[in-house]
């Protein structure tokens, strides 16, 4: 099952990461505990959408690039798991 909130941590994360910031460095530009980010990024806490846009701006990226990226690795999830499944050749 795809759950939104660890790909949408993910996403955050590899940001932050391909930065080489910190979460305190993002936490304090964003004004939100070290704590709290740490457990968005791990997919634990679910961001409001007003979160969202101060961490973006904390990592000076825009919010509908990352959505658009999230949206992107859902739905590549989402086809690996509904793909039909092929016939394999030896039913053939």
């Amino acid at each position: 099952m795809i759950v939104l909130r660890q790909v949408i941590g993910d996403e955050l994360r590899r940001r932050r990461q391909d930065q080489g910031r910190t979460l305190r460095d993002v936490s304090g530009a964003a004004a939100v505990s070290l704590g709290y980010l740490s457990e968005v990024e791990r997919g634990q806490k679910e961001a409001s959408s007003e979160l969202l846009a101060a961490i973006c701006g904390a990592l000076e990226v825009s919010l509908s690039d990352v959505l658009a990226s999230v949206s992107t690795q859902v739905a590549e999830a989402e086809t690996e798991i509904f793909l039909p499944r092929l016939p394999s050749l030896s039913t053939v």
